[in-house]
């Protein structure tokens, strides 16, 4: 895969370095030079070391990559929201799994589909590359850099938290605040194995939310991530008294059968393009029923609190 640009300083500058300037790592240059793939400088085969004078149009060519023999391809759908030589975004279904689980037999996961889909397509690179995850009960974006120079990409802006990303999330209870942070330390939690909980001596971690409805049963969030760590929204929430919907692990009511969580718009910059990549994903049916019904249940409620005030106000007459 070749990847070239043009030189536009003023002043002669080694390969290497130009190469650096665009985001290319140590790592894959070392690759270009150990592991079959080319540097060049106006179409002819060069050196870190050599000179790239303005003007000039220099490229890095990678070698296609070796697939892991282990990852099954499954024939099974996958929802397309966004694809182009470099990036694919998918609309991954609640109750599927990002990533193959070593402890489950049946091959299927949005690797493993999308392994097929690479495979159909008869694209070059049969490598799976999963730069964002959700938890196998979350729904919403998940982005599959389609090469290591994107997945190199994608993990220096995660890293600096430039790849935004926002959720819709529905807790139990009334929240009154319109607007607020979380900010709290989280951790694996030491009596359980697979959880994790707000504690001091845990990672940075913080939370942005607005609330879009509240009632006492429940109230609907829109959330932004600051920070990226396992089941973050979902600890959060518990630790503010507030666990999601259908959370059976954090405490959450069972109104739904998985957590109330579903990534719902993504940007991010792609350096290919020269562009910002802004996605959505709809809301699924399962949370717009969830949804929809506390809208009703507002209704009903407010309708039921104006008749007992209409109730009181009317004159006791006695007849």
């Amino acid at each position: 895969m070749k990847f070239e640009w043009q030189y536009t300083g003023s002043q002669p500058r080694k390969l290497r370095a130009a190469l650096k300037h665009e985001g290319v790592s140590a790592s894959l240059i070392k690759v270009a030079v150990y592991q079959g793939g080319k540097m060049q400088i106006n179409g002819e085969d060069r050196w870190t070391v050599d000179l790239v004078n303005p003007g000039d149009y220099f490229s890095l060519i990678l070698p296609p990559e070796k697939p892991n023999d282990n990852v099954i391809p499954s024939n099974l759908p996958i929802q397309i929201v966004y694809e182009d030589r470099d990036f694919l975004i998918l609309n991954k279904p609640a109750g599927v799994a990002t990533v193959p689980a070593h402890h489950v037999t049946v091959a299927d996961s949005l690797v493993n589909r999308v392994r097929n889909y690479y495979e159909r397509q008869g694209y070059e690179n049969l490598v799976i590359h999963v730069a964002t995850r959700l938890d196998k009960d979350t729904s919403g974006l998940v982005v599959f850099p389609k090469h290591r120079f994107a997945h190199a990409v994608m993990d220096q802006q995660l890293k600096k938290h430039q790849v935004k990303k926002n959720y819709y999330a529905v807790v139990g209870g009334q929240i009154n605040t319109p607007h607020g942070y979380i900010d709290a330390p989280i951790d694996r939690d030491p009596e359980k194995f697979v959880s994790r909980t707000v504690i001091s001596t845990g990672k940075p971690s913080v939370t942005e939310y607005w609330l879009e409805k509240s009632s006492v049963q429940m109230s609907l969030l829109r959330i932004r991530l600051h920070t990226g760590r396992t089941h973050q929204i979902r600890v959060h929430f518990q630790y503010l008294g507030h666990p999601l919907i259908g959370d059976e692990m954090y405490g959450g009511k069972q109104i739904i059968s998985r957590q109330a969580l579903h990534c719902y718009w993504m940007k991010f910059y792609s350096p290919f393009k020269q562009q910002w990549i802004e996605v959505h994903a709809p809301v699924p049916e399962d949370m717009l029923n969830l949804i929809n019904s506390f809208y009703l249940l507002n209704r009903l409620i407010r309708s039921v609190e104006h008749k007992q005030v209409q109730d009181k106000q009317r004159p006791f007459v006695i007849r």
